[in-house]
């Protein structure tokens, strides 16, 4: 990979990315308050399930759209794939924020499109392998941005949800890393076959949460 391709990899990749991720917990913080995530071992096993089921599909979009397939018609197979009304909220809304970061970042005729097509945003993988493919990234580095996402956001809302120790939760990331890159070749395979071919890994435990969240009148977390 060029230098700088390994560069823009690193820029879209860091939490520091002005996409609105950080307002965001991955339904940590309902697993939090139901009792289902305390500590480092629990954040493991949750990250773990998020990362081949949500992480999994999301990677499998990102890719498909790096590859250059239908936007729409991946807006589509992305709302067919989140169940959750409050996650397709969500879903768009991140969407929305990655798209205007994406296009003062590394502005494109193809970014400029995608914002005409979906004036109300598209789902966030999608605009997420748009972005990596104006990057000049490839699609296997848009699925292991897209698997990373899944994981690094509840990881960082246990340190404040739980006062967890950073240090333990940054190695609950490292140690997933295989598993991580496992799931970003799965997902960059499939979307080399089409958008009928994109996994469709469910998690109805958080789809389910996700609705109750979203119904609190207090929360830490946007979702």
């Amino acid at each position: 990979m060029p230098q700088r391709s390994r560069s823009a990899l690193l820029v879209l990749a860091d939490g520091r990315f002005p996409a609105g991720g950080h307002a965001h917990s991955g339904g940590a913080e309902a697993a939090v308050r139901a009792g289902r995530l305390r500590d480092a071992a629990d954040l493991a096993a949750f990250c773990r399930g998020r990362l081949h089921t949500a992480g999994l599909t999301a990677a499998g979009l990102a890719a498909a759209a790096a590859l250059g397939h239908d936007p729409a018609g991946l807006d589509a197979a992305a709302d067919a794939r989140t169940p959750s009304p409050a996650l397709r909220a969500t879903s768009r809304r991140l969407g929305r924020q990655l798209l205007r970061a994406a296009r003062a970042t590394w502005p494109g005729p193809e970014l400029d499109a995608l914002a005409r097509v979906f004036p109300r945003g598209t789902h966030q993988p999608v605009v997420l392998g748009a972005t990596a493919r104006a990057a000049g990234l490839a699609p296997e580095d848009a699925a292991h941005c897209a698997a990373y996402e899944t994981v690094s956001g509840p990881a960082t809302a246990a340190v404040r949800l739980l006062s967890l120790d950073p240090f333990q939760a940054t190695a609950v990331l490292a140690r997933l890393a295989p598993e991580t890159d496992a799931v970003a070749a799965r997902a960059t395979a499939a979307a080399h076959q089409g958008v009928d071919a994109l996994p469709a890994a469910s998690s109805p435990l958080l789809d389910i949460t996700a609705e109750q969240h979203a119904a609190w009148p207090v929360r830490l977390f946007a979702s």
